[in-house]
């Protein structure tokens, strides 16, 4: 199956999130690869706390795969390589999780006949090879983007499973920003029927993700005054009829991940240490919502068209 990480901002929590789904799928048993995606700052492997790649590497990453100078794009057992005192320690029954990260300083690229051959040779290699191939992809209508649209209506390709999931923050901004790159010009559905996608099927592909979405009744703010409270609830409610009128509300969205203090001081993978009682600095709620994810996207009922 094939799962590209999309937002159409900045800032969403797109890659930290994918790459804690990645980690939850490989946990649970699942063999993982993750491509990074984002060409224009490929920094994926610092989630996953791989040294080596922190900004990309230099000369046979995905940058050079691509565009013809190498013929294997380099991976990374994650396992292996990380430096995450707790990822050393591969859990038992836990599947393959490998990371192919991007050219150093590699940056976006025009896309050519030649590049889109290389891109349905890897994804269909790749999908052979793992359960899941998760591509994080550059924020916004960029290149890579229209790649993988152009890649995935190749008739090589029309049997295997895509999945979309496109993510934002609990905002204004980011509700509209979401809703603009899923449904409006040039968005997914639109770039992708140009390039010969059926819609209907796309749209049924594509699911939005909430990242940091704050509790005005959780734990967090159980001490703010009452005014600030109702003010806050207020505002929430606004954002779930704003996300239910652009058409990404609770019956298309794939899931939520809660505002967690962790992931906004340092952007890591969760794990079951970080939240054991006594001894975690992470909530309990993060990491079931993360595992959630990773089970919606082989959930055929979440993919259902609303």
């Amino acid at each position: 199956m094939l799962v590209f990480a999309a937002s159409d901002k900045g800032g969403t929590g797109r890659s930290v999130t994918s790459a804690n789904i990645a980690y939850q799928c490989a946990v649970n048993g699942r063999d993982v690869c993750y491509l990074d995606f984002d060409f224009g700052s490929p920094t994926a492997a610092a989630v996953f706390d791989v040294p080596s790649a922190l900004r990309g590497i230099d000369g046979n990453g995905l940058h050079s795969y691509l565009q013809g100078g190498v013929t294997e794009p380099r991976r990374i057992d994650v396992w292996a390589e990380t430096e995450h005192r707790v990822l050393r320690n591969q859990p038992v029954n836990a599947g393959r999780l490998a990371l192919f990260p991007g050219d150093r300083g590699g940056g976006e690229f025009v896309i050519g006949r030649e590049t889109v051959r290389r891109c349905v040779t890897l994804f269909l290699r790749l999908e052979e090879e793992f359960d899941v191939v998760l591509v994080d992809l550059s924020a916004g209508r960029s290149y890579a983007m229209d790649m993988v649209l152009e890649v995935t209506a190749r008739p090589e390709l029309k049997q295997v499973t895509s999945r979309w999931m496109v993510f934002h923050r609990w905002t204004r901004q980011h509700v509209i920003a979401a809703a603009g790159l899923m449904f409006g010009a040039r968005g997914i559905l639109e770039a992708g029927a140009a390039r010969g996608h059926d819609k209907d099927e796309l749209a049924a592909a594509i699911r939005p993700v909430r990242a940091a979405v704050p509790d005005p009744d959780g734990a967090l703010w159980a001490s703010v005054p009452l005014e600030q409270a109702s003010w806050m609830r207020a505002c929430n409610e606004q954002l779930r009829e704003l996300a239910a009128e652009h058409g990404i509300g609770n019956t298309r969205k794939l899931g939520a991940v809660p505002l967690e203090p962790v992931l906004q001081w340092r952007e890591q993978l969760i794990t079951i240490d970080d939240v054991t009682p006594g001894s975690g600095v992470a909530n309990i709620e993060t990491w079931l919502a993360l595992e959630e994810l990773s089970k919606a996207l082989f959930d055929d009922e979440m993919w259902r068209s609303p």
